[in-house]
């Protein structure tokens, strides 16, 4: 006797969009059947490796579809797993991990991408209402003590569940085609589907009295890479990723020695994530003789290779007799060991022989190379060559250098090499830092990437040459390369009691937001910067703690001030006339926060915003203002009609290059 129930309310709401809307592809029906009706016998294949007490245990694992023109139906069979009553209530009415309403608010987004995004959130099944008015599943369970069970459904809001007798195991989709849908009910379409949507399923896929398969059946990774060419690789990616603009790059492994394995691997083609893959997780997929073991393993590549994507089938793993799982071996461990080391070898091989092609997959993917340089040390030799970077010697953002070639350009007596951290290109290429660098031409590395932070960690040295940061304290380049004449605006030094005084006072205003005000041997052409003390390799773990959301200090340093810069000479003079203490304090601060903010490290630099503000109205000569610098008042007089603003400070005169000039 037929039972009544109704749908999970997500599950109407999806029913309702598949029936009435209108998608160019709707033979993905097929496809997702097809899928399931592997995935059936996947499951019962690993059920059999420990278990032979099933129904109809010598049948033959295939897939069958029928065709019926007269009756207008398609039926998709399988002899896999089966389902009893309460997994095809699990499975058909309702649908797992909210999947019903993901799909439905991506197809909000992309109402045109149903062929694309259907499989990814478990609701294949349901893309059978787009061609069918009613949908009949019937299924065996494996379990020989389960009854059959009849599912019927009309795309309303009530499925119907029954008793039935079936005297063999796994599952039939009984589609009942709408009454246009009739291109469904032919051999040739149906054939030509499977051909360009599941040839490589590893069942055999039969159409109607055809003896022979319509799929190639073969795995494509079984196939000699000799055999099988772009489009064929190209396809297969496509149909495990959904990515259909296509891998970087595939790499194709067969193997007997010292283990016999297959693999077939991919370079996706961009490092963001595809919110229409199947792929939901990193990881490849494991395959023991033909069987799925795991649909993402995470054991066969080292994690900073997690964004390759592919399969692996090895003859020789084996197997735990818990679902899912296998024994941690030394299978695994040679396993990965081989696959590490061809991967690694491509890429090696492309950066030499391909640079561009090279550069483009490690613009999308290396971060991740960098992560590895950091956290596998082993690995550190084959993970050298292919660090690209950013540098001074030519300052455009579109080159990109090896360290070998660094190392071919240094300078006389150079023997450390250089880099800069900041938050991108452009600010790294402003950096005070990099002042004595270009002065003596010697070449700096930009390390901008949010990850970059970490390498100083793992890049210690490189073929003998130590990594230094610009910012280091005890950076003393007075014997490498040759100092090029200083720029016109650079004065001379100012006298030592003059500048003494000068570094106490800023001392005195900034107190323990630096460890140390002192003069800088290095700057040239910028009035300060913040010198690190801490020669610690993990130093700049702060950027890292403040990308990943995470609580961190921000490191105290020591401020670096240039005795020949003007704006130095200028507010030497304020101090030595007694100038409006406000006015050089805030002058102090600020050079302090430009500092902060030239290194990428400003807590806040909306902060400066009243302060630049003040000290743009003291420099035009603002009439009338209260200026009050960090609660103190600087008053700018009323001028005449026809005079020209000044500050008040004392009839204050600040020595420039040509002599005294009123502020």
């Amino acid at each position: 006797m037929s039972e009544q129930h109704t749908f999970q309310a997500e599950t109407q709401q999806l029913l309702n969009i598949l029936i009435h809307s209108l998608y160019t592809e709707k033979e993905i029906f097929l496809r997702e059947l097809i899928s399931n009706a592997s995935d059936a016998l996947n499951r019962l294949q690993f059920e059999m490796l420990t278990n032979d007490d099933v129904v109809d245990p010598q049948a033959d694992l295939e897939i069958h579809i029928e065709l019926d023109e007269e009756a207008k139906t398609l039926t998709v069979s399988d002899t896999g797993i089966g389902m009893n009553r309460d997994e095809i209530i699990a499975g058909l009415g309702t649908i797992a991990k909210s999947g019903a309403k993901a799909f439905i608010e991506a197809m909000a987004d992309k109402p045109d991408d149903a062929a694309a995004i259907i499989g990814k959130f478990g609701v294949g099944f349901y893309s059978a209402f787009m061609v069918a008015k009613q949908v009949d599943v019937i299924s065996r369970s494996f379990r020989k003590d389960d009854e059959a069970i009849k599912w019927s459904a009309t795309g309303g809001t009530n499925y119907a569940l029954e008793t039935v007798e079936k005297d063999l195991r796994g599952t039939e989709v009984v589609i009942h085609l709408k009454d246009d849908e009739e291109e469904f009910t032919r051999g040739f379409r149906i054939k030509d589907i499977i051909r360009r949507h599941s040839d490589y399923v590893a069942f055999p896929i039969f159409v109607g009295e055809d003896e022979e398969p319509t799929n190639k059946q073969q795995a494509i990774w079984r196939r000699a890479p000799s055999e099988v060419d772009d489009e064929e690789y190209d396809s297969f990616y496509k149909m495990l990723t959904m990515d259909f603009t296509g891998a970087r790059h595939h790499i194709h492994v067969r193997a007997d020695v010292p283990m016999q394995f297959y693999a077939l691997l991919f370079l996706p083609g961009s490092g963001q994530q595809n919110m229409f893959s199947p792929r939901t997780e990193a990881g490849l997929k494991l395959y023991a003789r033909k069987v799925l073991i795991e649909e993402y393993n995470r054991e066969l590549l080292p994690e900073y290779l997690s964004f390759v994507q592919g399969v692996v089938d090895s003859e020789d793993l084996p197997l735990s007799v818990t679902r899912e799982s296998i024994q941690a071996t030394r299978v695994m461990a040679s396993l990965k060991k081989t696959l590490t080391r061809r991967v690694l070898s491509e890429l090696k091989r492309m950066a030499k022989n391909d640079r561009d092609k090279y550069l483009r997959i490690f613009q999308e993917f290396g971060a991740y190379l960098k992560q590895g340089l950091v956290i596998e040390s082993e690995d550190r030799s084959d993970l050298e060559p292919l660090m690209f970077y950013q540098t001074t010697h030519d300052d455009d953002p579109s080159q990109f250098h090896t360290l070998d070639e660094y190392v071919e350009r240094m300078s006389a007596n150079q023997d450390d090499i250089y880099y800069v951290v900041a938050d991108d290109y452009a600010s790294g290429a402003r950096s005070p830092h990099l002042d004595a660098f270009r002065q003596r031409g010697i070449e700096v590395l930009y390390f901008t990437h949010p990850v970059d932070a970490m390498l100083p960690m793992g890049l210690v040295d490189f073929k003998g040459h130590k990594l230094v940061s610009v910012d280091s304290a005890e950076l003393d380049l007075a014997a490498v390369g040759e100092a090029a004449e200083a720029e016109s605006t650079v004065k001379d030094a100012l006298e030592a009691d003059s500048f003494g005084a000068l570094l106490e006072r800023v001392k005195a205003i900034l107190g323990g937001r630096v460890s140390d005000v002192r003069e800088g041997k290095t700057l040239v052409g910028s009035p300060a910067r913040l010198v690190s003390e801490d020669g610690s390799a993990n130093r700049y773990m702060f950027r890292i703690n403040r990308l990943l959301d995470q609580d961190y200090e921000l490191p105290v340093k020591a401020l670096e001030l240039n005795p020949r810069h003007p704006l130095m000479h200028n507010l030497s003079g304020m101090i030595a006339a007694g100038g409006a203490d406000e006015l050089i304090d805030a002058v102090a601060e600020q050079v302090f926060e430009t500092a902060l903010l030239q290194d990428g490290i400003h807590p806040d630099p909306s902060s400066m915003a009243d302060r630049l503000t003040l000290l743009m109205q003291a420099a035009t000569g603002s009439a009338g203002a209260d200026l009050d610098f960090a609660g103190a008042k600087t008053v700018i007089s009323e001028p005449a009609a026809d005079e020209t603003p000044q500050i008040d400070l004392g009839d204050l005169d600040i020595e420039d290059a040509e002599g005294s000039t009123p502020l």
